[in-house]
């Protein structure tokens, strides 16, 4: 017996999430938590130990609220103009956003009215610009500072060499909170070419809490790769193609693990 698709779907969101996505979500979900828990076990660590931050750029408004209804309450978005126009329609729901990508410093303002954390500080300039709008609001920012491990010209980042004086220079921000570091690894199929980018992230961690103990955490891992970011110290994972399907994005192909050589 065929199941009636919600009403509050399109044709499009049908062929893209079915005609139950909340059922769907809950499952893929289930699924993504026991693959963190086999990995956490795997690394000899506690399972409470890596939080699951649900990355939800190119869902709908509209879908999320399935989302939300399978329980997923933090959702993580890499466009700013994407997070603002869904944090509008869904303002009825409590719901924590991320914002994990590249920020452009005239989009700050929009940031600090709503974001729970920031994952992608790379810039001393950056970091001015959300400071003061910080101050004008009254309100502090969680912050991951991204760093390049990969070494490759497409991914934003600060390069591991400039990392310990940006960490320096933060102290110039006090309304700004770092709590650890994240990176985008290698996109490849290879994990021996993966796993690198995350130890690396690692040895940088434990040299930044030399200078600052509050930055403690590793952002890494998606999709693709999030149990070996686990099995390497990874204390955020960012997943989003695992738990919502196929992303219709030329970087679709990167779910649930199989990348391709680029």
């Amino acid at each position: 017996m065929s199941q009636t698709p919600s009403p509050d779907l399109s044709v499009e969101d049908i062929e893209r999430f079915g005609p139950d996505p909340r059922s769907a979500f809950a499952a893929n979900l289930a699924r993504v938590e026991e693959r963190i828990a086999e990995a956490c076990a795997r690394a000899g660590r506690p399972r409470a130990a890596v939080r699951l931050l649900p990355v939800t750029k190119t869902v709908p408004a509209n879908v999320l609220r399935f989302a939300f209804a399978a329980g997923i309450r933090s959702f993580g978005e890499n466009k700013i103009q994407e997070a603002v126009g869904k944090r509008e329609m869904l303002a009825d729901l409590a719901i924590d956003w991320s914002i994990i990508g590249h920020l452009q410093t005239n989009k700050v303002k929009y940031l600090t009215r709503f974001a729970h954390e920031f994952h992608a500080l790379d810039s001393e300039r950056l970091a001015e610009q959300l400071d003061k709008r910080l101050e004008r609001e009254g309100r502090d920012l969680d912050v991951y500072i991204q760093v390049n491990t990969s070494n490759e010209d497409s991914k934003y980042g600060l390069s591991p060499d400039a990392l310990l004086p940006f960490i320096e220079a933060l102290q110039r921000f006090p309304r700004l909170k770092p709590k650890g570091l994240m990176t985008l690894a290698l996109l490849s199929n290879d994990m021996d070419r993966v796993r690198p980018c995350f130890r690396l992230l690692r040895h940088l961690r434990d040299e930044a809490v030399q200078r600052n103990p509050a930055i403690a955490e590793l952002s890494m891992g998606m999709s693709g790769d999030f149990e070996e970011a686990i099995e390497e110290g990874a204390d955020i994972v960012r997943v989003g193609q695992a738990i919502f399907g196929k992303r219709p994005t030329p970087d679709g192909h990167y779910w649930p693990g199989i990348a391709v050589e680029r």
